[in-house]
């Protein structure tokens, strides 16, 4: 077991650790992940699950998550994919220490530092990636609604602009290494511009709720130093029918399979052909 390193305390955030009577220990993946969450504050939902299922990692990777919260999606992803190294940045004491806890409490292998990304431990900084995730907060801070807690709040809004988690992610990647980020779709438009701006081979994955609903999510890929194509792939649909008739589980039948088992939610294939010459 390895304790969370502790290297850079934000004034104002959480830095007590959370009490037994404050966590709730809840299961994910059919009951394949057990993480501590806090009663009161940030609980991860079906998007840390989503992001880590789609990450096309293998065994003997490495995997960088900024801003990881409890480690949910790292704990998702390594669960699924024995034999990968998870590393975790997250800049709130008591939830870099939960998420440390959860790697170390369902046996798998990962460190989780506390830190700013705009102040990365030399242990971070020293090492490249072959996968960078993120799930950074959905709201800007003049569009955010005030949040229960604090710590809550900090998973809501940041100070930090999207290009700047972006900008971090392509650091630490290996040349070829893999960053997906999920976030809200209004917000895709400042961040497909941060990731046109270091990364390349962008793939576009919208989330919707329902088929006839807009998407209220985007997954979004991007491949450092190289090029391709943007491609923007058919919508994933969360839930079946138009909209919701009856409290009972709608979801489609891959994304249940996502949500309760270790599946893997692969981006979509898309064939590539170069244009035949034509003969003269």
């Amino acid at each position: 077991m390895q304790n969370a390193s502790c290297v850079n305390t934000v004034s104002g955030l959480r830095t007590e650790p959370f009490a037994g009577d404050d966590l709730t220990r809840d299961d994910f993946l059919g009951g394949a992940v057990q993480l501590w969450q806090p009663k009161d504050g940030y609980r991860a939902g079906v998007d840390p699950v989503l992001l880590a299922a789609s990450i096309p990692a293998q065994a003997g990777e490495t995997v960088l998550e900024l801003g990881c919260g409890g480690g949910a999606a790292m704990a998702c992803l390594a669960t699924r994919v024995p034999g990968i190294t998870c590393t975790g940045v997250e800049m709130q004491p008591a939830y870099a220490a939960l998420a440390q806890r959860n790697l170390d409490d369902n046996g798998l292998e990962g460190i989780v530092h506390c830190a700013d990304l705009a102040n990365l431990p030399m242990a971070v900084r020293s090492q490249r990636f072959d996968h960078v995730i993120a799930n950074p907060p959905y709201f800007e801070d003049f569009r955010a609604v005030a949040a229960r807690s604090k710590e809550r709040a900090v998973s809501r809004s940041g100070a930090l602009p999207l290009e700047k988690w972006v900008s971090v992610a392509s650091k630490r990647l290996k040349p070829g290494g893999v960053a997906t980020f999920i976030q809200r779709a209004d917000r895709l438009p400042e961040l497909m511009s941060a990731f046109f701006g270091c990364l390349g081979a962008l793939e576009l994955w919208p989330i919707h709720p329902r088929s006839a609903r807009p998407a209220r999510l985007v997954l979004l890929r991007g491949r450092k130093e190289r090029r391709a194509a943007f491609i923007a792939h058919p919508p994933l649909v969360l839930h079946r029918g138009e909209s919701h008739e009856k409290d009972a589980d709608s979801y489609t039948e891959t994304i249940s399979k996502v949500l309760r088992s270790s599946h893997a939610l692969p981006f979509p294939v898309e064939n590539h052909r170069s244009p035949q010459r034509r003969r003269r």
